[in-house]
């Protein structure tokens, strides 16, 4: 305390001395003030700017530097996002503060309004210097494994966004010289309003909790919301927004909140098993479905996936119909096979023999309820290839096959009747 009274001391000579210069002069005294302020003003901005460029330029570069040096990658983030070079900023701020006193110690108003100034430009270039580090805080987070599975972005926001309201507050105190914790008391009562102004920044706030605490939806996952068109790959989530790059390559924007009050699909279970569904249906003409006849079942016994299936089922059908006296010579009586049972069977042993289908997955080849558009027999496997261009590949090869072996079991797709087919028709007819 001594040392900065007896630094005081000596400013106040060298002040005093300078005037007393001017006035031997011959200097007005009043002008000798002005004259004080000018020259002395002209001197702080050169010593501000010659600091801030010495700082810059050399002792930034310097830590930069010895950064860029140490084993640990972390500290390089602080250096990406500026944070050095933004505090760099409050060098010559300080030497203006440092110096008001000096210039305006006659002018009191005007120093007081400056010195609130050089307060608010403080405040600013922090909030600044706090934006860099959260910034750095989120790079060096996203390069931890787990990063992809629990973001923080938006805790970091709304961290951020407290920092940055207690700093509006604290100006609006220096500006209008109100106490701070009067400015805390008079927040209470316009609170309802500014719950209104941030009413989706507070919702978005609570919905990256929860969706993070729950695990919900990360960046990399696909989702599909229709309710807001999105459809895609989840390429950043923040405080009040989620943006979906969508299959088209559109980007949707989506409020964080919507994905907690409204429903949407996430596909991440189905690319983290392994498959992929095939779920699709072809309708049978029901005209066509048949008993197989002795010729039918030489020729199934001919088929590489039906050989063992069909001689076991023709033992266990002739056993049977032995055993309890059935007269084979009506179709009617007795179990007998089906060219749509075989053809079922068919599908079965193909998709089992598959290289691409999962058979550690869901696996049916069923008959759905028949109707208008004949009998549905669907096709619900999981594709082991979760590539989406792969994936259509091959639902459309196992599909080309089955339509095109569909005729070998005496069966034809139904279809709604077009003009060829009734001109063809009539004229068999003819």
């Amino acid at each position: 305390m001594s040392e900065i009274s007896q630094q005081q001391v000596d400013t106040s000579q060298l002040v005093s001395s300078f005037e007393n210069l001017l006035i031997n002069m011959g200097v007005d005294e009043k002008a000798t003030v002005y004259i004080k302020v000018v020259l002395f003003s002209a001197v702080a901005i050169l010593l501000a700017k010659l600091a801030h460029f010495v700082v810059k330029r050399y002792l930034v570069k310097f830590v930069e530097r010895l950064v860029h040096k140490t084993k640990s990658r972390y500290d390089d983030f602080f250096v990406k996002r500026k944070l050095i070079r933004r505090a760099a900023y409050m060098v010559p701020a300080l030497v203006i503060y440092l110096s008001l006193d000096l210039i305006f110690a006659e002018f009191v108003f005007i120093n007081e309004v400056f010195h609130n100034l050089v307060s608010v430009y403080f405040i600013v270039v922090l909030l600044l210097v706090v934006d860099s580090f959260f910034k750095s805080l989120q790079d060096i987070y996203d390069t931890l494994p787990y990063s992809k599975d629990r973001p923080i972005k938006g805790y970091l926001q709304g961290m951020q966004l407290l920092f940055v309201i207690i700093g509006v507050l604290v100006i609006v105190s220096i500006i209008f010289d109100i106490k701070l914790i009067a400015v805390f008391t008079g927040l209470g009562a316009i609170a309802a309003v500014l719950i209104l102004v941030f009413k989706d920044t507070i919702l978005g706030f609570v919905a990256s909790i929860q969706l993070s605490a729950n695990n919900m939806v990360k960046p990399g996952d696909w989702i599909e919301m229709p309710s807001h068109k999105a459809d895609g790959t989840v390429l950043e989530m923040t405080l009040n927004t989620v943006k979906v790059q969508n299959w088209d390559k559109t980007i949707s924007t989506i409020p964080t909140y919507a994905l907690v009050s409204e429903s949407f699909k996430n596909w991440k279970g189905m690319e983290e098993s392994g498959g992929r569904r095939i779920k699709r249906s072809i309708n049978i003409d029901m005209k066509t479905v048949k008993f197989c006849t002795p010729k039918m079942i030489e020729k199934y016994k001919e088929i590489q996936f039906l050989s063992d299936y069909v001689e076991k089922k023709v033992k266990e059908l002739k056993e049977f119909n032995g055993k309890f006296g059935i007269d084979d010579k009506v179709l009617v009586n007795g179990r007998r096979l089906t060219n749509i049972g075989v053809f079922r069977k068919y599908l079965k042993s193909y998709l089992r023999h598959h290289s691409k289908i999962h058979n550690d997955m869901t696996f049916l080849v069923r008959q759905l309820q028949p109707n208008e558009k004949g009998i549905p027999i669907e096709i619900y496997v999981f594709s082991n290839d979760q590539e989406w261009g792969n994936y259509e590949d091959l639902q459309s090869d196992i599909f080309d096959h089955i339509l095109a072996v569909i005729p070998e079991f005496d069966l034809s797709v139904f279809q709604f009747p077009t003009e060829s087919t009734i001109n063809t028709s009539f004229l068999n007819e003819v």
